[in-house]
């Protein structure tokens, strides 16, 4: 199971990924992937207090996609799926890949 696994595209044609978070993190990036769970690692330093983390999700992956990104589900869980706008599936794995470590 490879990146691939966290990205799927719904009916409407919007592409959502799988991550889990890290709030109060000492670093703020994509860090990794979780192969077991088959998610995107994603640390923020905000705490996870009155949606400070979930901020601080968007604003991270839309400074590394350049594209608007929004919590879908998952709100108040460290386990989230946020959709990105304007970008296919193949082109936000290619970009994914150049940051995780296989």
């Amino acid at each position: 199971m490879g990146l691939a696994a966290c990205v799927q595209t719904t009916l409407e044609g919007t592409v959502l990924v799988e991550i889990e978070v890290q709030p109060g993190s000492s670093r703020q990036g994509v860090i990794g992937f979780n192969e077991w769970r088959g998610k995107l690692q994603v640390a923020v330093k905000a705490e996870a207090q009155k949606g400070k983390a979930n901020h601080a999700v968007c604003n991270v992956l839309s400074t590394i996609f350049s594209k608007q990104v929004t919590v879908v589900s998952g709100h108040t869980t460290r386990q989230k799926k946020v959709s990105i706008e304007g970008l296919t599936a193949n082109q936000i794995i290619s970009k994914l890949e150049g940051l995780v470590e296989s």
